[in-house]
């Protein structure tokens, strides 16, 4: 049997590798291959969580600063405030507070009120303590608002409201210092003659026709003789000079004050009266900024409309008591000065001043002088009470706010009802400012709504 020769083996070229080891070998490559993408993109979702965390913290920290400096710095904003809410989300209604009640709080009741009645007799001991002082203001007031138009006029020749005001003031003293320098010896002359002769006067009087006719018709005169004779003996025993002596020790007490009460209202008066303006002013600044004009305007018509009332009044009680001088100095009265006097207060009284100095005048003329000279003067006087009410006081009086009737009235009778002489004197021009303020005021905001 033939062999046939066998062929040296041959080396194999290592790019012809077996082929199952090849797999083995390329197996780490692939998976290398395939993890690097992961860990890449893990990488970069840790740096992106790194960065948003970084830049979170850093948010964070810049709103805390900007707070902190917020809260350091004043608000410059309203703070809304949050209403707690109810149940059903709505807001719930504020509970108000209760009235103290004698019932639910005897003790805090008792004590308010015994708080406030003790308030309420302070305030009466004051007042009542301080009436003199309140009454001398008021006077001072009026008199000041009462020379301010004569003021307003003498300024407008100088060109100064200070020597205006002087002058003013100096004659206005010197004719109040002339008048007392003439009128006070006069009527001590005429009321020491006038107590002298009253019981003459009287003596005369009872044996005159006029009260043997009023006896006959009303039988006074036995009331007349039971009572006179007491009434003298009454003033001459010892406890009527003890009441004469009270009464003088009154007398000059009362003297005393009144003079200290004139001193005090004109130098009130002077203060005032240079001070009127910075009073105005500073009432106006009181007001809202808004209504300031509107409230000068108004304060210019009440100080304007009083003080012509105040003029207005005494320049009327000064003809008064001219035409009644006049009249009984032509009549050759003794006592002239002493009713004229008279007639001069009481025409200061709005309305019923005049017929009141009247009804006076006639009275002492009726006892003092024969019946003609008292008729006489009666109807001379009642003649110019009819001239005063419808020519002098219309003229007089027509840059004062006119009053009607009823109202003017009622403001005097009121007036002397709480103050007075004093109060029936400003009752008028007390309600002219009322009426000032309804018409500028208040029937203009009625009128709006």
């Amino acid at each position: 049997m033939s062999q046939t020769p066998q062929q040296p083996a041959q080396p194999q070229h290592p790019a012809q590798a077996p082929t199952a080891s090849a797999p083995r070998a390329q197996a780490p490559r692939a998976q290398a291959q395939q993890t690097a993408p992961a860990r890449k993109s893990s990488e970069r979702s840790f740096a992106h969580q790194v960065g948003e965390t970084l830049s979170a913290a850093s948010e964070s920290i810049s709103k805390t600063r900007e707070m902190r400096r917020k809260a350091a710095m004043p608000p410059t904003e309203p703070i809304d405030i949050i209403k707690p809410e109810g149940e059903n989300g709505a807001d719930e209604p504020k509970k108000k507070a209760e009235p103290i009640s004698l019932s639910k709080n005897p003790v805090a009741f008792g004590f308010l009120l015994t708080v406030g009645v003790g308030l309420a007799l302070a305030l009466y001991y004051v007042l009542n303590n301080v009436g003199s002082l309140i009454a001398w203001i008021t006077c001072a007031i009026f008199i000041a608002l009462g020379l301010e138009p004569i003021v307003n006029r003498v300024q407008q020749g100088l060109r100064s409201r200070m020597a205006s005001i002087v002058l003013v003031l100096v004659v206005f003293g010197g004719l109040i210092a002339g008048l007392f320098a003439w009128i006070i010896p006069l009527v001590v002359n005429q009321a020491t003659n006038f107590i002298n002769r009253a019981p003459a006067m009287y003596q005369e009087f009872i044996e005159s026709d006029t009260f043997k006719n009023l006896d006959n018709q009303f039988h006074i005169g036995d009331w007349v003789n039971s009572n006179v004779p007491k009434f003298f003996e009454t003033l001459t025993s010892g406890s009527g000079v003890n009441t004469v002596m009270n009464g003088l020790v009154s007398a000059g007490s009362t003297i005393a004050q009144t003079f200290t009460g004139i001193v005090i209202v004109l130098i009130l008066s002077l203060y005032f009266l240079s001070a009127m303006d910075a009073i105005k002013k500073w009432g106006v600044k009181l007001s809202p900024h808004s209504k300031r004009d509107r409230v000068r305007k108004i304060l210019d018509m009440i100080t304007s409309a009083v003080g012509n009332y105040v003029m207005g009044q005494a320049t009327v009680a000064f003809i008064n008591a001219l035409v009644a001088f006049a009249t009984l100095s032509i009549l050759q009265v003794p006592y002239a000065q002493l009713l004229a006097v008279i007639v001069l207060i009481l025409a200061f009284i709005p309305l019923v001043g005049g017929v009141s100095a009247l009804v006076i005048a006639s009275l002492v003329l009726l006892i003092s002088s024969p019946l003609n000279v008292t008729i006489t003067y009666a109807i001379v006087y009642a003649i110019y009470l009819q001239i005063e009410a419808y020519v002098v006081s219309p003229r007089i009086m027509s840059k004062a706010v006119s009053v009607p009737g009823g109202v003017a009235i009622i403001a005097v009778a009121g007036g002397g009802a709480l103050w007075g002489v004093l109060g029936a004197l400003i009752g008028i021009p007390v309600a002219a400012a009322c009426m000032i303020l309804l018409r500028e005021v208040f029937i203009p905001y009625q009128n709006k709504r």
